[in-house]
């Protein structure tokens, strides 16, 4: 049964009191650091005001040269047309706090009469509306396929997952109705359920325990389509070039699943009424949309701001009127609350007597804008919510404890990661937690560039060379190899080898991404760098356990390891995983074929993979009833599914691989020209039935699909092809809407080379009898050409196709 500890654990009162910290917003600005850190006084005086002159885009109009208070600013809408709903528009136009609770978006329009305010929103959402924009062509690759009109596809079910578990409810509301998996409690968090909010609040504990408010997502079905919700997950930067919501490396398919599922209660969207989006009107909405200075926040094609208020520090915070309550007309009107009141003021007061920012200030002040604190912590402040955490897990439930679920802190990073591979991580190619489920997302360039350098200043030490730190770390490589034997490689692989059941990150580049100054540090006292970490020290109060080697000399011993790291593939792996390799867990189908269940990248996570002694193999995907693909040569490694419980897809350990159409062999049509089906875990159809194996060892796959029964066999041939027989029995006559169809093969392309034989572009070939191919129908669909037959009609058929390439 699955748990979710947070509300075992931690009891009503903080559940109670994440309900009041959200109610207290009302329908005020939501800036999640000054929500999180300064309505708590966890901020410095000015610093909370400072982040909402940020966040709420003053210095679009009125102009500041202090680089940390630059704006935010507003999405592009440069799209608009086709990229949001029209009515979702006029509602948001007409109450922005209304239509969406937290909105950084200010009221523009407050001071007109309520004839000339209407007037203004159908100018205005008749200029919106024209703007339109091609969304960009996602192109296909084989880590990221891309089916015809993927929004159109996505899965509620998966996205639900998907959206608990890659991060996003690090910034947004989980869904009541979804279960975490299992994780245990970390020993600290147990502990601190365990007391009173009193005593948490006299240790200090207050704000770890405390529930992290959400970002409010406002009615996504009323504002976007599945098509543009979809591409604004893949890249929000597009249209949020500010960065403050970062995108999470999708595939295409999950993006889809993503959508389908913030978009589950969306009835139908909306068209766009083109009567009333007249050439006057949409030129009258583009002077609206720079007279009220929308233009100040927001990109729209050439358009540029022509009006701006007074500077920053001109202002005067205890002015009767102003943007910040009051306002009049022409101002636009935030509904802040009194503690932004005051939390700005205070900010603006101080202006002309501020110091400029220290590097540590303007790197902290960064961080809050970017909301990396909803997942990191650093130097105590921030890091995932305790309300949030159960969300986090490891991919197959491997328990790691939080350090294996948890994004690490960044106190101290400057010092630990070297500049270019940070750089690498923020630019989404430096994954190396592989067993974490939360993704670490990418932010735009021009947001975080700066980011690697601003961190070393403000954390590195004096950064010296490997050189320096460990002089003769190249003439110990091969001590260091003995060395790895003594604990690091039973939690870590090296160069992607591993002992069984191995899980940790690679240390094979750590001396591409960690400085040698850390590395030494980290070594001598892993708890000192990283408090609660699950690694051991191997060198109790500085001693060696290992004596006999290099005189059991730390620094030396310590040097070794950093010099086989760094040597790499000129050095052998450690012997123990040397050994564990030697044990051959090739499994060989010489004789009989071999029919393993496992999970392959191709096959999903139902695979059934079959090795032939013909050295001809395919795997079966049971989830989606269909062959998934073949190869040719060695069959497979089975280590990974029999002794690891978290292990990367089995690939194939032959060669001249190819893969099958996607979606299930047999579907009924109702016309042949209806597109094939997708597949869909909703659908009721082909379902799976298990199979048998014969006296050969030859399995059969059992599946229905309406009112007939297909055992479907595969089996090789001395020519290396695949020879599949299909038996159908049941009842196969056509209704009035319905018949059932075999597909032989799709593709891009089809060419014909006899009337029996199909290939794709892929080289894969498909014969058929005579009778059947003259029956049979070349279409194309959405750039998608497929070779279907109808199934004869019989009380049992059977329908032989022969595979090769």
């Amino acid at each position: 049964m699955r748990q979710r500890w947070i509300f075992t654990f931690l009891g009503l009162i903080f559940l109670i009191a994440g309900q009041q910290a959200q109610s207290e917003t009302g329908t005020a600005p939501f800036v999640a650091g000054f929500d999180r850190f300064a309505r708590h006084d966890e901020l410095e005086s000015q610093t909370g005001g400072q982040l909402l002159i940020s966040e709420l885009s003053c210095v679009a109009c009125h102009p500041s040269e202090r680089s940390e208070l630059q704006p935010k600013r507003g999405s592009r809408l440069t799209g608009a047309g086709n990229h949001l709903q029209q009515q979702w528009m006029r509602e948001f136009l007409t109450s922005p706090q209304t239509t969406k609770a937290g909105t950084t978006m200010p009221d523009v329009l407050h001071g007109l009469s309520a004839e000339n305010k209407q007037q203004a929103i159908t100018a205005l959402t008749a200029f919106l509306t024209a703007q339109e924009s091609d969304y960009p062509v996602i192109k296909a690759t084989g880590a990221n396929p891309v089916p015809h009109q993927f929004w159109k596809k996505g899965n509620v079910t998966q996205g639900q997952e998907l959206y608990h578990k890659l991060g996003c409810v690090a910034c947004h509301a989980p869904d009541e109705s979804y279960e975490p998996g299992e994780t245990k409690i970390s020993p600290t968090d147990k502990m601190l359920a365990q007391l009173d909010p009193e005593d948490i609040k006299e240790l200090g504990l207050a704000a770890a325990m405390r529930p992290v408010n959400s970002v409010p997502h406002g009615n996504l079905p009323a504002k976007y389509t599945a098509k543009a919700l979809t591409f604004f997950l893949l890249n929000p930067e597009q249209t949020r070039p500010a960065g403050r919501m970062p995108q999470l490396k999708l595939k295409a398919v999950e993006a889809a699943d993503i959508a389908a599922y913030l978009l589950r209660d969306q009835t139908h969207s909306q068209p766009v009424e083109e009567s009333a989006r007249t050439a006057d009107l949409v030129a009258r909405g583009q002077q609206l949309f720079v007279e009220l200075k929308c233009v100040n926040c927001h990109d729209v094609n050439h358009l540029k701001p022509k009006q701006f208020a007074q500077p920053l520090v001109k202002l005067n915070a205890a002015a009767a009127t102003s943007c910040l309550h009051a306002a009049q007309k022409n101002m636009p009107a935030y509904p802040l609350d009194s503690q932004q009141q005051t939390a700005i003021e205070q900010a603006l007061n101080g202006l002309r007597d501020q110091k400029p920012s220290t590097p540590q200030q303007q790197l902290d002040f960064q961080l809050l804008q970017l909301n990396c604190y909803a997942c990191h912590e650093r130097d105590k402040r921030g890091g995932v919510g305790i309300n949030r955490k159960p969300y986090f897990e490891t991919a197959a439930q491997v328990d790691l404890g939080d350090e294996g679920r948890i994004p690490p802190t960044l106190t101290g990073i400057g010092f630990k990661l070297q500049k270019k591979w940070l750089s690498k991580v923020l630019n989404g190619s430096g994954d190396i937690r592989f067993h974490m489920q939360a993704r670490m997302p990418v932010f735009p360039k021009q947001q975080v560039s700066a980011l690697p350098t601003a961190f070393e200043k403000v954390d590195g030490k004096t950064q010296l060379p490997d050189t320096r730190v460990f002089p003769e770390h190249h003439k110990l490589a091969s001590s260091g190899r003995i060395m790895l034997e003594t604990g690091c490689i039973q939690c870590h692989p090296i160069r992607g080898e591993s002992m069984p059941g191995v899980v940790g990150t690679d240390l094979g580049d750590v001396t591409n991404r960690v400085h040698p100054a850390w590395f030494h540090a980290f070594l001598l006292d892993p708890a000192s760098l990283k408090p609660r970490t699950r690694m051991p020290t191997f060198f109790p109060d500085g001693k060696s356990q290992n004596k006999g080697l290099l005189a059991g000399n730390v620094d030396q011993q310590i040097a070794a390891l950093w010099g086989y790291l760094k040597a790499g593939s000129r050095q052998p792996l450690p012997e123990k995983i040397l050994e564990a390799k030697s044990k051959n867990y090739e499994l060989v189908p010489d004789k009989r074929p071999i029919v393993l269940r496992t999970f392959m990248q191709e096959a999903g996570t139902h695979a059934i993979a079959v090795g032939l002694p013909q050295k001809v193999h395919f795997a079966f995907d049971a989830e989606q009833v269909r062959p998934a693909l073949a190869w040719k040569g060695r069959f497979l490694d089975a280590q990974g599914t029999w002794f690891i419980r978290f292990a990367p897809p089995a690939d194939p350990l032959g060669s001249k691989a190819v893969l099958f159409p996607p979606g299930a062999s047999v579907a009924n049509l109702k016309n042949d020209q209806q597109p094939w089906p997708v597949y869909s875990p909703e659908a009721h159809e082909p379902q799976f039935r298990g199979y048998r194996v014969d006296a050969n060892g030859i399995p059969t796959f059992l599946y229905r699909c309406g009112n007939v029964d297909i055992e479907d066999r595969f089996e090789a041939t001395d020519k290396q092809t695949l020879k599949r027989r299909l038996t159908i029995t049941g009842n196969q006559k056509s209704s009035d809407s319905e018949i059932l169809w075999l597909r032989g093969l799709a593709g891009k392309t089809l060419k014909q080379l006899n009337p029996t034989t199909m290939q794709n572009q892929a080289g894969l070939q498909v014969s058929v009898s005579p009778e059947l191919a003259k029956a049979g129908l070349l279409r194309k669909h959405d750039n998608q050409s497929d070779w279907i037959f109808p199934v004869p009609k019989a009380e049992q058929t059977t329908i032989e196709v022969t595979y090769q390439w």
